[in-house]
């Protein structure tokens, strides 16, 4: 997608350090907070490096992005929605549709709770005693220890590394659903009617 070229504006949200060039890409990373201040931006580059391309932008999706009402042609977001916190979900859909056009695709990905369950159930099944270990470290919704450094205990507090709630299809789908958006579907990878998105 080349928004040069055709005009139409695609946006991401949550998008780490995957910034493709043309679209619109936030991320609400306290790291990309403090590489945007220009002293300290100068520093990180001379000691650890810089993590964001310098197409990202500050922008948190809960409170909505700086993008004008019915603009974008399409909006993504991967593995995004499971860090935040339960309550924030319906605002952040709903920042989500406002600033789709009519028709416009938003595609997400998160982490299928379901199938995690599954795989949890047939293991536990088995007698693998490591089971709910397992699950616990693929959902990313426990802690194998407490912050031992400030680093850690800064990441803990400040960072969005947790996943703070899990969905699957069935339960994310009244949630998008009482955001207003229609025809709402599983999909799969490349089937999209716009390739951009």
């Amino acid at each position: 997608m080349s928004a040069g070229i055709d005009e139409r504006l695609y946006v991401q949200y949550g998008c780490g350090i995957c910034a493709p060039a043309g679209w619109l890409n936030f991320d609400a990373s306290p790291r990309l907070r403090l590489e945007q201040i220009p002293g300290i931006r100068g520093i990180l580059r001379s000691t650890v490096g810089l993590l964001f391309p310098s197409n990202v932008r500050f922008g948190d999706i809960v409170r909505g992005l700086p993008i004008p009402d019915n603009s974008a042609y399409g909006v993504y977001c991967s593995h995004v929605l499971e860090h935040l916190a339960r309550d924030e979900l319906a605002p952040a859909l709903r920042n989500t549709l406002r600033i789709l056009k009519p028709g416009a695709i938003f595609r997400l990905v998160v982490p299928d709770l379901h199938w995690r369950a599954l795989r949890y159930v047939a293991a536990a099944a088995n007698g693998k005693h490591s089971a709910a270990d397992q699950f616990m470290r693929a959902t990313n919704l426990g802690r194998g220890g407490r912050p031992k450094d400030l680093v850690t205990l800064a990441r803990n507090c400040f960072g969005h590394s947790a996943h703070l709630w899990m969905y699957d299809f069935a339960s994310l789908t009244p949630q998008l659903e009482a955001a207003g958006f229609v025809a709402i579907r599983r999909c799969e990878l490349g089937d999209a009617s716009d390739r951009s998105i």
